[in-house]
Formats: structure tokens, C-alpha cells, sequence
């Protein structure tokens, strides 16, 4: 019987050998163990890559592996009036591993980023123009808000829901840096209704962030029956 165990065991080593021999696997790890690694443009066959994309091969890195244009232009509208674009690491390869991603925001007058959270990252937002409301709710529906300026940097914790709303005569910019590598996107609303003019559902959506950001509220106040009611109307 031990003699059948220790086969089978050896067995088992000898197949996990083959299998680690024949294939590249990355690991993801508390510290990088290179300097830098770009994304390949044209990915390993027989990879696994459990996080971070396949990198290219060293000797092809070069200053231009760091450096972007992405964010110097607009993403797309949207239907409240935002044009939003977050590059990571597939569009800016210098990204890869280090647990970073880059964001813009160019919110028209009266428009507004809906509420939204981003599962796996923290994102720092930065005010290049305009002017503007930034608010998230914690995990207990507490919200938490702040005019923002030119110049000034804002915090929205982890995963946190939060929404932007510009309160200027001007189109609002804000660039992001996400501490992570895919920050991923959740929304308690997604779109618009469709069973009712997009306009007129916008508008509701709009009327009732406002209402909620101008809300006398404590500390301890709980928003979750104004965020249910947001949701409710989709």
C-alpha cells in the first residue's frame, strides 16, 4: 500500500514538472521581481497569466514603452453628458504589473458622471478645469461631498460608489490614477429607461443627484432610501 502511495505521488511530481516545463505561468506577487514589464503586442502562445497581461521580451524596452497620449483627447459621450475613458495597461503598456490604471473625464455644463464604483481600485481624481461636486457613499449610505476647483485632488476610497456633478459655466476635466491594474466598473444604473424619453429619464437621474447633494444630512445620516429611489426609476 505505501508502496502504491509513494508511486502515485511520484507520479503526480513527475506530471507537474512536465506541465510547468512546457508552460510559462505568471504569478501575481506583493512586489514585482523586475523593474518594469511592458505588455507584449503579440502574447505568448501555451501562457497562463492569472494577473497582468504576457510581457515583452526585455531587450525590445524602450523609453517610448512609458509614455502615453491617451488621455490627451476625450473618451465617448454618454447620455449624461460625460465622456469618460479609463486606459490601462492593454492601451498603455508601460502599466503592466504595476498595479496602476489612468483615467479622464470631460463633463459638459449640467452633465454628470452617474453613480458608479470601481470593485478593485482607490481613485485619486484630480481637477484640471472647471467646477464641480464629488461625492461617494460609504458601506453604511453615508455621503460624503465636496466642491471641487481647478488644482484640487479628491480621494474616492475602494470600491465606494460615488458620482460627479458639474456645478460650473464650463466643461469640467478631471484626470484619475487607479491603484490598480484593472479597477473594474460596477453602476447601480446602468442606462437610461427605455420605456420613457432618454432626455426626460436623464434629467429625473440629474434632479434627484441634485436633490441628494444638496441634503441636509449628520454624519450618521442614512441614505439608502434616496439611492433606492435613484435606482428604482430605471
Amino acid at each position: 500500500m505505501e508502496d502504491m502511495k509513494i508511486k502515485s505521488l511520484s507520479s503526480f511530481f513527475l506530471l507537474f514538472l512536465i506541465a510547468i516545463t512546457h508552460t510559462h505561468v505568471c504569478l501575481a506577487e506583493c512586489d514585482n521581481v523586475k523593474d518594469y514589464c511592458p505588455t507584449s503586442t503579440k502574447p505568448q502562445k501555451q501562457a497562463i497569466f492569472i494577473n497582468g497581461l504576457s510581457c515583452e521580451n526585455p531587450d525590445n524596452t524602450s523609453a517610448h514603452d512609458f509614455k502615453s497620449n491617451e488621455l490627451s483627447k476625450p473618451g465617448s459621450r454618454d447620455d449624461f453628458g460625460a465622456l469618460v475613458k479609463i486606459v490601462t495597461a492593454s492601451k498603455f503598456v508601460g502599466l503592466n504589473t504595476l498595479g496602476l490604471a489612468i483615467g479622464r473625464s470631460d463633463i459638459e455644463v449640467d452633465g454628470l458622471v452617474n453613480i458608479h464604483n470601481h470593485p478593485r481600485a482607490t481613485e485619486m481624481v484630480y481637477v484640471n478645469q472647471g467646477r464641480l461636486l464629488a461625492a461617494f457613499l460609504n458601506t453604511q449610505n453615508q455621503l460624503f461631498q465636496k466642491t471641487l476647483n481647478a488644482g484640487d485632488v479628491f480621494i474616492i476610497p475602494k470600491g465606494l460608489f460615488h458620482f460627479f456633478l458639474n456645478r460650473g459655466e464650463q466643461v469640467a476635466t478631471l484626470f484619475s490614477v487607479f491603484n490598480a491594474q484593472n479597477p473594474g466598473l460596477g453602476s447601480l444604473s446602468p442606462q437610461p429607461s427605455q420605456s420613457e424619453n432618454t432626455l426626460q429619464s436623464v434629467q429625473k437621474i440629474k434632479i434627484k443627484l441634485n436633490s441628494l447633494s444638496h441634503s441636509q444630512f449628520h454624519a450618521d445620516t442614512d441614505f439608502t432610501l434616496q439611492l433606492l429611489d435613484i435606482v428604482s426609476d430605471h
